[in-house]
Order: structure tokens, then C-alpha cells, then sequence
């Protein structure tokens, strides 16, 4: 126990080795990283999460290296959860963290983290929430999540993000109205990058038409069209204060807080479900009722769906 706390108090100081411990113990689903956030939520709820999504060759991954940057040189402390897709090997993230973003490898005010989907959809890793909790524990003051780049499903994170921007570039077409229904509909900031190119305000003026048809009071947060050229660090700037002043609107309309506890509960919902199939499965294992029925779902006398109700009438709790 004394070892466990020395490790809490060391990840409540900033300490990344053992930031980067506990992270690992949760990717392993060992019970021991759970019951470590235990101690931790009362040191969270501090940091700004900012989601960075969109589709494959739009430049995400340098425009999180630009914001780095710019927001290290505001003398903010940064955490990353870059996404990457799984090997098919080993189950691991494909990309290096320091591969992509190695400029701030000896940044002791920046912390990077490469997870795997591991088959996890929605582009983010399965355990990107118990992930984000440790930086916010630790003292981040922002949090970026980067998405892998796979395309319109990645809607999930809206759930994580204070505040979500969507990178798209010139020469997207009608790629743009397909994204319609989903990524573009959790924007709070629209990013055209390498805008440099021909047909950035053609990208733009789609943009901003869509906006216009759009229902919002006006009260409402209006999505910014903001054109970056990340690899010459253009729009940089301009894009960390549109960050920053979401933040601030969120914080003045009180979403902020609403938003965290909409995170909060999502969390402990999920947690509930885990914890009772895992109760239900070890309750019912090697019991005559239990292996009947996956007999009869082998044989293909019963239905999955029947099989899953009749196991909770079985073994539920009430």
C-alpha cells in the first residue's frame, strides 16, 4: 500500500514515470491503475481538453505539434493522447509519439502519449478517459486528443473534448457534405489546412455556408472557418486564441462544468456495466444453468439475445 501511494503522490507532483506507469496498468486493464484514479479524481477537473480530429492527410499531427508550441511558449503545461491505429502484430500503436512529435521529447512541460485503438471505434483508444484523468491529476493545464484519422465515425470525441476542431483541406470536394451528418456536426472550430493550396476558400466558403444553414440562437457559439498552413506555422496563433476563447465562453455559460459532469457520468454508466458483467460472468461460470445454456447457444437452440436475458433473470442481482 505505502508502494502505491508513494507512486498516487509522485503522479499528483507531475512525475511522467510515474504518470507513464499508471497509464500502462490501465491499457493492461490491471485492477490496481483503477483503483489508483480513486485517489486521484479529487486533483482532476482542472484541465482544458481540446479534441484535434479529421480525416487521413488533413496534417493533424502537425498542427498538435505547432499548438504545442505555441501554447509551451504561454507557459501552459501539455499532455497529448495521440491516437494511433493498431498493429496487427502486436496490438500496439503503429506511430511513435517521438517520431512525430520529437521536437518536444525533452519538454519537461510537455507529455505525450501514443495509444492503439485496439480495435476501438470512434477513433480513440479504449481507455483515452482513465488516460486524460491522470493528466489532469498530474497538472496539465491542457489536454490534446488527437484521432486517428479514419474517417466520419469519429464523433466520440465530442464526449472528451471541451472544445472540438475539425481539420479538413483543400481538395476535399464533396467529401465536405458527406461529412455533414457526423464530423462536422461536433465542430466548435473548423480548420482548413494547407491553405496554401488551391481551393482553401473554396473549402471555406463551403464551410461557412454550411454554418449559415445551420440552427442556432444567438446566443449560440458560432464555429469559426480559421485557414492554417501548419508547416509554416501560419494560423497557429490565431488558432490556440479561438481555443482559448471557447474556453472561456464555455466557462461563462457554466457548460464548462456541465460538460465535465456529462463526462463524469458517461464514465461511471460505463464503469457500472463493466463491473456487473463481470460479477453476472463470475457468478454464473461452471454453474449447470450456465453451461446449459451455452450448450443450447452452441447447438443454435437458443438466440444470443434470449441467452442474454435469460442469464440475467439467472444471476442479475433483484
Amino acid at each position: 500500500m505505502l508502494k502505491t501511494q508513494n507512486l498516487i503522490q509522485k503522479i499528483i507532483n507531475g512525475n511522467q514515470l510515474a504518470g507513464a506507469r499508471l497509464i500502462r496498468l490501465l491499457e493492461e486493464e490491471d485492477s490496481a491503475g483503477i483503483g489508483m484514479l480513486k485517489y486521484l479524481y479529487p486533483h482532476t477537473g482542472q484541465a482544458f481538453v481540446m479534441g484535434v480530429t479529421g480525416p487521413p492527410g488533413s496534417g493533424k499531427s502537425t498542427l498538435v505539434n505547432c499548438l504545442i508550441g505555441e501554447l509551451r511558449s504561454r507557459k501552459m503545461r501539455v499532455a497529448v493522447v495521440a491516437i494511433d491505429p493498431s498493429s496487427p502484430i502486436s496490438g500496439g500503436a503503429l506511430l511513435g509519439d517521438r517520431i512525430r512529435m520529437r521536437r518536444h521529447a525533452d519538454d519537461d512541460g510537455v507529455f505525450i502519449r501514443s495509444m492503439a485503438t485496439r480495435g476501438h471505434l470512434g477513433g480513440l483508444s479504449k481507455t483515452t478517459r482513465e488516460t486524460v484523468l491522470v493528466f489532469d491529476a498530474m497538472g496539465y493545464d491542457v489536454v490534446i486528443i488527437e484521432t486517428v484519422g479514419v474517417g466520419q465515425d469519429e464523433v466520440e470525441i465530442a464526449q472528451f473534448a471541451h472544445t472540438t476542431a475539425v481539420v479538413s483541406l483543400p481538395g476535399m470536394g464533396d467529401d465536405i457534405q458527406a461529412m455533414k451528418a457526423g464530423l462536422l456536426e461536433i465542430a466548435d472550430v473548423f480548420i482548413v489546412n494547407k491553405a496554401d493550396n488551391p481551393g482553401a476558400d473554396d473549402v471555406v466558403e463551403q464551410l461557412q455556408s454550411m454554418l449559415d444553414l445551420s440552427k442556432r440562437s444567438e446566443t449560440d457559439w458560432r464555429p469559426p472557418v480559421l485557414k492554417t498552413v501548419a508547416v509554416k506555422n501560419e494560423g497557429i496563433v490565431e488558432l490556440a486564441d479561438i481555443f482559448w476563447d471557447h474556453r472561456q465562453f464555455l466557462i461563462d455559460s457554466g457548460a464548462f462544468a456541465e460538460h465535465n459532469f456529462k463526462w463524469e457520468y458517461q464514465f461511471f454508466r460505463q464503469l457500472v456495466m463493466e463491473m456487473a458483467a463481470d460479477r453476472i460472468f463470475d457468478r454464473a461460470k461452471d454453474t449447470p444453468s450456465f453451461l446449459e445454456l451455452l450448450d443450447d447457444l452452441k447447438d443454435r437452440k437458443v438466440d444470443p439475445i434470449s441467452a442474454a436475458e435469460k442469464l440475467l433473470d439467472i444471476f442479475s442481482p433483484g
